[in-house]
């Protein structure tokens, strides 16, 4: 007879497949660099100022990493038009939603994520997507995301337009407070930004790694939180090779080479250590939520 797993064993592997599956969205678009850290860090601080239960914030802020998990479906043309979106364009976005909850069926954890993946568009005036839910009806963590996400979208560069200053997106999410947002966590999410409490997380594809744009065409290249000077860097829309110098607590400086990466230097890869510091940290805060659950596979 085979024998289980222990407890300890089973968990951290299921969240660390969780975060795994969001990467493979984030890798599709040269644009959003950081965006799904970014949120789930907004997302943590509300959290937080809420002074939730460390599991519940564990939870949101995981959910803020996994909340566009259906993009993964949506067509290329679309996710990366250039532009405003078609009518027929929209409504094929509007589906990512149900395709993540899709994706999350049969995950032994789905549960912690399905909420954020499926109804951070909804809104309390009822307008919002899919269900066209309202209110109190709109879980507590898909409203703190729903803020988070559209913060985020608002701030940061996209092929059409250049990212709004922060106080611009603060004074939008406090006019739709009550309308597209919740009206209260809006309250105390603009707060946090009038503190400057987000100011370490606008612009960051990670703690102390500021976005840094391609000097060829413009989309986010990261740069992970263990790159060694002389390592190269690519951009992954149009293959551009750059050679990391140095990073400080301020700036990071990249020397453009001239070359273009090979397919293999081009190939998408996950940042173990940030991947590993939001696994760690998940499961510390989630393990004695789910010891009687996981004992009882054993």
């Amino acid at each position: 007879m085979t024998e289980s797993k222990p407890a300890s064993s089973l968990l951290a592997p299921f969240i660390e497949n969780l975060y795994r599956m969001a990467w493979i969205v984030e890798a599709r678009d040269p644009y959003t660099g950081g965006h799904l850290w970014r949120v789930s860090q907004y997302s943590r601080l509300l959290a937080r100022d809420l002074e939730l239960q460390a599991d519940e914030v564990a939870q949101i802020e995981l959910g803020g990493f996994l909340h566009d998990l259906g993009k993964v479906g949506i067509p290329d043309a679309v996710l990366n038009k250039p532009g405003p979106l078609n009518e027929h364009e929209y409504a094929l976005i509007k589906t990512h939603p149900r395709i993540g909850a899709r994706l999350l069926r049969g995950h032994p954890l789905a549960a912690l994520a399905h909420d954020a993946v499926t109804m951070h568009h909804e809104m309390p005036d009822g307008r919002g997507y899919p269900e066209g839910l309202s209110g109190d009806s709109i879980p507590l963590i898909a409203r703190i995301v729903g803020i988070c996400d559209a913060f985020d979208a608002m701030t940061s560069t996209r092929p059409y337009r250049t990212g709004m200053p922060v106080q611009k997106a603060l004074a939008i999410i406090q006019d739709a407070a009550g309308k597209q947002f919740d009206a209260a966590l809006s309250e105390r999410f603009v707060r946090l930004g009038n503190e400057g409490r987000l100011q370490h997380i606008v612009g960051h594809t990670d703690h102390g790694i500021p976005i840094m744009n391609c000097a060829m065409c413009g989309p986010t290249v990261v740069v992970r939180r263990d790159q060694k000077p002389g390592e190269f860097v690519y951009c992954h829309h149009c293959g551009s090779q750059a050679r990391f110098k140095f990073r400080t607590e301020e700036a990071i400086e990249l020397e453009p080479t001239g070359e273009k990466g090979s397919a293999e230097q081009l190939e998408t890869e996950v940042d173990e250590a940030l991947l590993s510091a939001l696994v760690t940290g998940a499961y510390q805060n989630l393990a004695p939520r789910y010891k009687g659950l996981l004992d009882g596979a054993r």
